[in-house]
């Protein structure tokens, strides 16, 4: 596989979300998100979509090819979009929380830093930050653009492959639907 730098790796990175009202340091990342936006070395490259819902969400589910999640353990709601992103032939990379801890199997998406959590948020951002970077540039970049002679990334493909395996038959809506029946309002129970 040839190492490829920075300057022939196109890669995108597209955010979208929305702060709580109340959430000030939310709101203070997303002016921060949307003023590296604007740098006229990263233009095109960072981009922030405004005014994010369920519509924008469904877009973005459809065309993405890695799904990065990074709620603080163990503030996930259930990382519902990143369930779906399989469904969709993407990957998924995220903090271990939520729904990814139980998902994740070393092979079926990426995680970012450990099942840990350090002892003041600043050291836990730093930690996952550089593991972020590490999977990034030692694992992902490297495998999506490996490309066979075909011009096919066939270890790419395989590794979305296993997600699909590993992750639609078991999370979706029916095991949600059955799970919430049986823990929440004692369906099933004699």
């Amino acid at each position: 596989m040839r190492t490829l730098n920075s300057k022939e790796t196109p890669i995108q990175l597209v955010f979208a979300g929305k702060a709580h009202p109340r959430d000030d340091a939310g709101k203070n990342f997303i002016r921060e998100i949307v003023n590296i936006s604007r740098r006229g070395d990263l233009f095109g490259k960072v981009v922030f979509i405004e005014d994010y819902d369920i519509n924008v969400a469904r877009h973005l589910v459809a065309g993405a090819d890695v799904w990065l999640n990074t709620p603080r353990r163990p503030m996930e709601a259930s990382g519902t979009s990143g369930m779906k992103i399989a469904i969709h032939g993407g990957l998924h990379l995220s903090t271990m929380d939520g729904w990814w801890r139980e998902a994740y199997d070393g092979h079926n998406g990426w995680k970012i830093g450990e099942d840990t959590t350090a002892s003041n948020d600043q050291m836990q951002d730093d930690i996952d930050g550089a593991s972020l970077r590490a999977v990034m540039e030692q694992e992902i970049v490297p495998l999506f653009y490996d490309r066979g002679k075909d011009g096919i990334p066939h270890r790419w493909l395989k590794k979305i492959r296993h997600a699909m395996t590993t992750l639609i038959p078991v999370y979706n809506t029916d095991r949600m639907v059955v799970e919430y029946a049986e823990k929440y309002y004692g369906a099933g129970k004699k």
